[in-house]
């Protein structure tokens, strides 16, 4: 009899090298030969118009991969409001990610041959990586071949995404079951030196009337009074902070020297600090960009093989937000 604990790890491994068997490097390379130009030039033209262009995808592609896969659920649209995207978790999904998507697969299918060729899929993880690479961070080989999926559901949310008062067992856990290692987890949390979030997923940090103390003891204390300060107790919870305070708009490693200096906005940002398991992952990364980059083109790429639909699973969407239909 097979060992429960033998028999998961060589059932995972097995399902993920099934998954991703399809997703290669020029892909499309006679279908639509010139779709990474396509998209690239899209998503520049959407990332010079706002800045939130880059954070907000780079957010809807994890929040889609970690969910039922990267298939593009996260993308569909219900006349209910059951669909993925209306989950409280996904709520927050800056609406420039979505219209990141939209724009370059519009600009993907103007051209004839490319027409319904390629994935809303595929499309997110090209944009993905051209916004990291317009934010500062070198370019990087996508894999490619996903097909979109057709279902999409509010209540398959549900405890799959991290949230920001996470642990370190409990965040290790969910990335495990994807197939990320700890590092993986720890070069893929290094996301959040672009971007912001709202008062309200951090507040407790600050406003803890549980404790004797307010303040989370592993805040920094002058960055404690300064969130303090820009998100006041009485403050719309929606009212947004830079989750790097010191280089916001820039794709590098200062994320980790925050961490090191008691300045990670989350609870599950602060834990790879104050974790020793993961302490020496973000010494290394604080102190050797090459290192962090090298690391997180690593992850998001085996990121961007979870739950990868073949054949009948998916189709090639013709709308990103509607499933197509049965002729």
């Amino acid at each position: 009899m097979n060992s429960p604990s033998l028999f998961f790890p060589i059932f995972l491994f097995l399902h993920l090298t099934l998954s991703h068997a399809q997703l290669r490097v020029n892909y499309y390379q006679n279908t639509c030969p010139d779709v990474e130009s396509i998209v690239s030039s899209a998503v520049k033209q959407k990332f010079q118009q706002t800045f939130v262009t880059a954070p907000a995808t780079l957010r809807l592609f994890f929040h889609d991969c970690f969910v039922r896969g990267c298939d593009a659920s996260v993308m569909l649209a219900s006349w209910n409001n059951t669909a993925e995207k209306d989950n409280p978790d996904n709520l927050s999904l800056a609406g420039d990610g979505f219209d990141t998507v939209i724009k370059a697969k519009a600009a993907v299918d103007s051209v004839p041959k490319c027409r319904n060729k390629v994935s809303c899929a595929d499309i997110l993880a090209m944009a993905t990586r051209d916004v990291i690479a317009l934010t500062g961070s070198p370019s990087y080989a996508v894999e490619l071949g996903r097909l979109d999926g057709r279902i999409s559901t509010k209540r398959s949310v549900r405890h799959h995404l991290p949230s920001p008062d996470r642990k370190l067992d409990i965040l290790k856990a969910m990335f495990a079951s994807h197939g990320l290692t700890l590092t993986d987890m720890i070069a893929l949390s290094g996301a959040h030196t672009i971007g912001f979030s709202h008062c309200n997923r951090f507040s407790r940090r600050i406003y803890n009337f549980k404790s004797k103390s307010k303040i989370d003891p592993t805040l920094n204390p002058p960055y404690a009074r300064r969130l303090g300060q820009m998100c006041p107790e009485k403050v719309d919870p929606r009212m947004a902070i830079d989750m790097d305070p010191a280089t916001p708009r820039t794709f590098d490693n200062v994320y980790y020297r925050n961490l090191q200096q008691g300045k990670g906005l989350f609870t599950s940002d602060q834990t790879l600090f104050t974790d020793a398991r993961s302490r020496t992952a973000v010494n290394i990364f604080a102190s050797n960009k090459t290192a962090f980059e090298e690391a997180f083109v690593a992850a998001i790429t085996k990121l961007g093989r979870i739950g990868v639909r073949r054949g009948k699973q998916g189709e090639i969407r013709h709308d990103c937000a509607a499933v197509n239909k049965i002729i």
